[in-house]
């Protein structure tokens, strides 16, 4: 992927030195996929992933930690910090003239990088949980340390799958300003939870065809591919399918606990993103095959 001399984005804040600003308990987080047996645990037996992170790691109910002082800029000579806010950037000037084109106005998000743990507006946020967004900040979290992760763990290299993840994030809160986000919370609890988890699996695939549209629109613009990158990030949308990761637990496939999508499907609607560059050619939500 071609980043290096392109825009970087003023909205990234760096807490990984303990600095940044806290967030209050309530709402909920939406996240690329998870990487941790704890959380295929949580899928497949509906278990609360946060309870069974703190079991495994031998404590009570996790705390949010509240962090205090300004918000921090990442160090200049960061290359992995440079390199997501780069990508950041492209999604902004992407998404303004998508929004722009459509009579409406982008608000820009904000992308936090921590280290560990770090509190939020939907709770504490957790490095095991990977990447994710938190629509009551409107704020994308990572951990870059996720990126060894994809790379070693689920392997999916390279600097393309690396900015897929960011680009499915900044999808979900495309979806929030949509309003998409609100409807999807105002199902839970009159639905069944296998109706919701269909429900889900629908949200992440479109915010998954996002990623693909903004990859269409950047190459048109910046001519940012270089070769392999759409199969690197093809690669990483099937590595964190719903039945790649409950293989990868150890588990049975259960199609019913799928909240992501399975590998097929979110190959297959980030291409669609990705070869059509449009939000119609994303609306998940009325295609009757996934």
């Amino acid at each position: 992927m071609k980043w290096e001399g392109n825009r970087e984005s003023d909205n990234v804040e760096d807490r990984r030195s303990g600095g940044g600003g806290g967030g209050l308990l309530g709402g909920r987080s939406i996240g690329i996929g998870t990487i941790v047996v704890a959380l295929v645990g949580g899928w497949i037996f509906g278990i609360n992933p946060m309870t069974i992170l703190s079991l495994l790691s031998g404590g009570g109910t996790p705390t949010a930690q509240v962090q205090q002082g300004p918000a921090q800029r990442p160090p200049a000579d960061d290359r992995m910090a440079s390199f997501v806010s780069t990508v950041l950037a492209d999604t902004e000037d992407v998404w303004k003239v998508v929004f722009t084109q459509g009579g409406g106005t982008y608000q820009e998000p904000r992308l936090v990088l921590f280290r560990g743990a770090t509190a939020t507006a939907c709770g504490q946020g957790q490095a095991a949980m990977g990447p994710f967004y938190c629509p009551a900040d409107q704020k994308v979290y990572i951990d870059l340390g996720f990126y060894e992760t994809l790379q070693k763990k689920l392997g999916a290299p390279g600097d393309f799958a690396q900015a897929y993840v960011i680009a499915h994030e900044v999808g979900h809160h495309v979806q929030n300003l949509l309003g998409i986000t609100g409807k999807m919370d105002q199902m839970r609890g009159r639905v069944s939870k296998v109706e919701y988890n269909a429900m889900s699996v629908r949200l992440e695939l479109q915010a998954d065809c996002f990623a693909g549209m903004w990859a269409h629109h950047a190459q048109r613009a910046r001519a940012i591919l270089e070769q392999g990158d759409v199969e690197e990030a093809m690669n990483a949308a099937a590595k964190i399918g719903d039945d790649a990761l409950q293989r990868g637990g150890g588990g049975a496939i259960v199609p019913e606990s799928f909240t992501h999508g399975s590998s097929a499907q979110r190959a297959r609607w980030f291409n669609n993103g990705l070869q059509q560059g449009s939000v119609k050619a994303c609306d998940t939500f009325s295609a009757r095959n996934l």
